[in-house]
């Protein structure tokens, strides 16, 4: 059709709301999930050994640009995903199911390829998908579930779980690490509809493990962080405190800048962390809602377990932030009000200067009109004996006159006029400082 040119991100910004399709599983399952902490360097070593395995079972390897990716691998599938902080592998298998944790999805990848995986575990676990008894029968007609039977499968752990997806299928844990290392997850299929369903519910109990370790990465720095808030708070008061008494503005004032940068270091080194926490916190409430929980009788679910166990340590966490952010905007305030006394008392040392350059420039004044007099006596006295000088030349030079008597006329005169051009010159100064100050 003959419509414009397409926006240069159409595609690209379509395709994203189908970007990290669920894996496709089929009942019965296992699966194997591992979560990898990386940073900069490793996430390329992670991207390497992706390709290598792809290389490895001749398959074709993710783009170079691509954070996820779904592979099938024949002994079992893949999918992989690359997050800001870590990376997860999902491996799975099917076929029989009966003892899920004994024979894992894991155990079909290979050994060697698994060793040098880059980066730091931070979630590793095994999860099992069986048909339960009474598989398509509907809800109101089956059997309860037999705890019982299952809990020699966690080592007799207390469980959690519930019926998820409206009731299609049940979902156990104990969110216990395991003697192998892992964590494990059991899901027993009544009725899933698809098997994008099943791998849909699978991928968000592995994430909701996921998020609630990542979120609870910020609980041990936030436990630590208390006792320096408590001092930082006491040194605080210490310092509000003494404004009132002391007069050493510049030592209390050097006391409260090494106290500010000391909160600021603090703030920037825990904000990430602690953002990060209330944001992966967010995907656990928003993963658990998505499961569309149904009590089991007996059993904690999912909702009840982190309401108790994760939430005080969320709390804990936002307890931390909001801390940091209000003793960073006192110890602002507290800055302010010092800085406003030591203006304070900057303008009076000021007025007491400029008062004390008044009066000095008052008896400079004073010095200045002595000075002016005596001035006009000496510039009298030379003036008069040149004229004297000059009567008595014109005298000897014939002139008739008496010099002694021009000496004493020309004393008044001379004199008078000084005076009179001294007070001119001045009221000019004057009349120029006025303009200027005006």
């Amino acid at each position: 059709m003959p419509i414009p040119a397409n926006h240069p991100q159409r595609f690209q910004l379509t395709n994203e709301v189908h970007a990290r399709p669920f894996a496709s599983i089929y009942t019965p399952a296992r699966a194997s999930h591992l979560a990898l902490i990386l940073d900069a360097a490793q996430k390329a070593e992670d991207r390497a050994a992706l390709n290598a395995l792809c290389e490895r079972y001749i398959v074709p390897p993710p783009s170079s640009d691509a954070d996820h990716y779904n592979g099938d691998f024949g002994p079992f599938q893949l999918r992989w995903e690359q997050h800001g902080e870590f990376s997860t592998y999902t491996f799975y298998t099917t076929g029989d199911c009966a003892n899920p944790f004994a024979d894992t999805a894991l155990r079909a990848v290979p050994d060697d390829w698994l060793e040098k995986l880059p980066g730091q575990v931070i979630v590793a676990t095994h999860a099992g998908m069986m048909c339960g008894n009474d598989k398509g029968k509907p809800r109101e007609e089956r059997q309860p579930i037999d705890l019982d039977a299952i809990s020699p499968m966690f080592e007799g752990n207390t469980l959690i779980g519930s019926e998820v997806a409206g009731g299609v299928a049940s979902a156990l844990t104990d969110f216990r690490i395991h003697a192998d290392g892992f964590g494990r997850f059991l899901v027993i299929d009544y009725n899933i509809h698809s098997s994008r369903q099943a791998g849909r519910l699978l991928q968000r109990l592995f994430e909701i493990e996921v998020y609630r370790m990542m979120a609870l990465l910020a609980f041990p720095m936030a436990r630590k962080m208390l006792p320096e808030l408590d001092k930082w708070d006491r040194r605080l008061l210490n310092i509000t405190t003494a404004m009132s008494t002391s007069d050493d503005e510049a030592a209390l004032l050097e006391e409260l800048t090494a106290l500010a940068i000391e909160v600021e270091n603090s703030i920037s080194s825990s904000h990430f962390r602690l953002g990060a926490a209330q944001a992966y916190y967010e995907l656990v409430n928003k993963r658990i809602e998505d499961l569309r929980e149904v009590r089991i009788p007996g059993l904690q679910t999912f909702r009840e377990f982190m309401d108790r166990r994760l939430v005080p340590a969320m709390n804990t966490c936002n307890s931390v932030g909001s801390r940091q952010e209000a003793l960073s905007k006192r110890i602002a305030q507290a800055a302010q009000l010092l800085r406003t006394r030591v203006d304070v008392v900057l303008e009076k040392q000021n007025q007491s200067l400029l008062e004390s350059m008044d009066r000095r420039a008052k008896l400079q004044l004073r010095l200045q009109e002595t000075v002016e007099g005596l001035s006009v006596a000496a510039i009298t006295y030379y003036s008069v004996s040149l004229i004297g000088y000059l009567a008595k030349a014109a005298k000897a030079g014939g002139m008739s006159i008496n010099p002694e008597l021009v000496v004493g006329i020309a004393i008044p005169v001379v004199a008078g006029a000084l005076m009179l051009g001294v007070r001119f010159i001045r009221k000019k100064v004057e009349k120029a400082h006025a303009q200027i100050d005006e």
